[in-house]
């Protein structure tokens, strides 16, 4: 403060701060700036299929890239280009820009996207792709004034609701139903809308922002924002701020004015009028021909405003700056960043933000002490930690080196650290220092599942509800990875040691992107081959186990045995030693050959709806299958979580049961069990009427 030459009580410091009062308390509280940058969200979708080198679509749509090139910069942030004969393989493209990007700015993202996007979905006849600034997507089909809602893409606060969750709630969904409708309205040429609304208790205010393709109408835009409001409890509940993005809309929501004035935006290049009229927007300059003596001194006085507001605003800018400089402080490494693990500056920031000494993570654990140990998986120890400012930490010491270099490795976890599911566990930091290779975690009291559910006690605070919540979840996250997210990510040690359960029992699954981290092998093939085997087994699908092949439906099976063991409260290996005592997947087979699958539900399920655990069930035997392609993805299975009016196929026998180890008796198939959610009985295992029901 020295160099600034003010005293607290000085005239000139007085008068400084009365200019700086003047110039900005009417936006202190709001003016906030957002330099928050995302890495590009590439989307490369089947629905088009894909095309050749020398086919019509791949000329068509190289000649549609180059012509960017040559485009003007567009007055609203919206482009849309075709190249190609209608009746061939003809290239359409569709480009939006956020609201205060400046015109040129946008058309420089815009190309940037375009051409990145098809080095990143070589062959694929559509994609999408999602950058900071811009959203650019092409296909081989018309895509102009038609809504699309898949894919999704979001991005969600590191912090949580704080206070009444329920008011918060009432309040941003009003704030955002008054915008969808301003936006909604907004005409041909910009469909957005921004604004602020009232807070629940503990907040000063909310602010938001919504926006549709220019070219969809007022329905279109306004069922395009109504179903991404619909898609805030699977992928964003219960953050503070979020932003979700589809091809055809998006919004953004926070407690801060993320947003500059309408004042402080370029403006809109106005409509063409039917006749020349001499021109009263304030920002152009009067020409001499039209000027009258009062139209001079008018246009003179603007002229004069121009330059000592400018002026008035950067002494107050530089007086404040200097009075208030001390106050500014450095946040904490995991801390800087409003949103979970990112710095707002360039991507060098990003990784300092992220990383973390050795030093302070030994320190933290008390030098990997045994007694702060909370267990070991395939890729390493887990450890409680306690960071110098008070956070709890979760520290997974890396029991190997990948394979990866140093740069690789970084990147993959600033990937990994990017990912924002409320049933994933939030990757915070990591270490990389000589051979060691460590992550950071959010650290979750509840402990995991196995914890609970394979307790005789602790499993009775589980009662049926909690646990179709937690099958739901883990459905949703593993969704998430597998269709959702920046990019495919198989688990490939999903268990129940890996599924965290928060405050509220809303699990979240962990180590996911761990396989990926040890994965060198980068080609993109449906089916990927490893010679490291690092699940569990009991949890390991066939094909994995025995010839190190792996998918999505790897995981599939991974799910199924957990919802089985979550329902039985039987491990999947619990022999017990019993030298013929049945495996789980054989134990719930041969009760459901036998029409006596009712007796396998764990005896501490007093209460619940039987048809909701007897679909459970079934779900469950669908994904333990030993085809892999008989097994369902996790969309058809969070698909049939939710909708009980569809109707399961029959599932075949799991993998690793002999057909001799069950009874041959022959069953029923019926739907009429698992058609309902609304029966909700009485649960147990002396229940006589358990056999009235078939479970098919």
């Amino acid at each position: 403060m020295d160099h600034c030459k003010t005293g607290p009580f000085s005239p000139l410091y007085q008068v400084l701060s009365f200019i700086c009062v003047l110039t900005f308390v009417p936006s202190l509280s709001l003016a906030q700036a957002d330099t928050y940058e995302f890495s590009p969200d590439y989307n490369c979708l089947t629905r088009g299929g894909n095309y050749t080198a020398d086919s019509t679509f791949a000329t068509n749509l190289n000649r549609l890239i180059s012509s960017l090139s040559s485009l003007a910069p567009s007055s609203y942030g919206f482009y849309n280009i075709s190249i190609g004969d209608p009746s061939e393989e003809r290239a359409n493209a569709i480009a939006l820009c956020r609201r205060e990007v400046r015109r040129d700015d946008c058309l420089s993202c815009v190309q940037t996207a375009a051409k990145d996007l098809t080095e990143q979905c070589p062959r694929r006849k559509e994609a999408v792709v999602w950058y900071t600034h811009c959203m650019f997507r092409y296909s081989n089909r018309s895509i102009l004034g038609r809504t699309e809602t898949s894919p999704t893409f979001s991005l969600i606060s590191s912090e949580d609701i704080a206070g009444n969750r329920t008011v918060f709630e009432s309040l941003r969904g009003q704030l955002l139903n008054r915008l969808k409708g301003m936006a909604a309205t907004g005409g041909p040429r910009r469909q957005y809308a921004q604004g602020n609304g009232s807070a629940a208790p503990g907040y000063q205010s909310f602010y938001g922002s919504a926006q549709c393709t220019p070219d969809l109408s007022e329905q279109d835009c306004n069922d395009c924002l109504e179903f991404g409001f619909g898609s805030i409890p699977s992928c964003c509940d219960g953050s503070m701020g979020l932003r979700w993005f589809c091809p055809s809309c998006n919004f953004r929501f926070e407690t801060w004015r993320f947003y500059e004035l309408q004042a402080d935006l370029e403006p809109d290049t106005p409509a063409p009028s039917p006749s020349p009229a001499p021109s009263n927007d304030t920002r152009v300059k009067p020409t001499p021909s039209n000027q009258t003596r009062a139209g001079k001194g008018k246009g003179e006085s603007r002229i004069v405003v121009a330059i000592v507001i400018p002026l008035a605003f950067v002494v107050a800018f530089v007086a404040c700056l200097c009075i208030f400089l001390k106050r500014k402080k450095r946040k904490s490494v995991l801390g800087k960043s409003r949103w979970s693990g990112t710095d707002a500056n360039d991507e060098l920031s990003k990784t300092e933000s992220l990383l973390l000494e050795f030093g302070v993570l030994k320190a933290a654990t008390n030098n990997f002490s045994s007694e702060n140990e909370l267990g070991r998986g395939g890729f390493g120890t887990v450890y409680k930690g306690v960071l110098h400012d008070g956070q709890e930490v979760a520290v997974k010491r890396l029991s190997e080196i990948s394979g990866q270099g140093d740069n690789e490795f970084k990147n993959e976890v600033l990937l990994v650290a990017k990912l924002q599911h409320r049933n994933l566990v939030r990757l915070l930091g990591f270490c990389l220092e000589g051979q060691e290779r460590i992550l950071v975690y959010e650290f979750i009291k509840n402990s995991s599942l196995d914890h609970f559910i394979f307790d005789p006690e602790k499993r009775r605070l589980l009662d049926w509800g909690v646990r179709y919540k937690v099958i739901e979840g883990i459905a949703r996250g593993l969704l998430y990875l597998h269709e959702d997210s920046r990019f495919r990510i198989i688990h490939r040690d999903l268990k129940a040691s890996n599924i965290l359960l928060g405050d509220d029992m809303n699990p979240k699954i962990a180590d996911f992107g761990l396989a990926k981290l040890f994965e060198t092998n980068n080609q993109q093939a449906t089916h990927k081959f490893t010679n490291r085997i690092a699940g569990t087994y009991g949890y390991m699908a066939p094909e994995y186990a025995m010839r190190g092949q792996f998918s999505v439906k790897t995981d599939v099976f991974s799910f199924g045995v957990l919802v089985l063991e979550i329902i039985t409260g039987k491990r999947n290996n619990d022999s017990q030693g019993e030298e013929y005592a049945e495996d789980l997947l054989t134990y719930v087979w041969r009760n459901w050959r036998e029409d006596t699958v009712l007796s396998i539900i764990d005896p501490s399920l007093t209460t619940g709806s039987r048809n909701e655990i007897l679909r459970s069930i079934h779900i469950g035997l669908l994904c333990v299958q030993e085809n892999a392609v008989n097994r369902p993805t996790m969309a058809t299975v969070a698909m049939m979580l939710s909708s009980f009016s569809l109707t399961l196929p029959m599932p075949s026998r799991p993998a690793f049961v002999l057909e001799n180890s069950v009874g041959s008796n022959n069953f029923l198939s019926t739907s009429e069990s698992t058609a309902s959610r609304s029966e909700v009985l009485t649960v147990s295992v002396n229940d006589a009427s358990f056999t009235e029901l078939s479970p098919r």
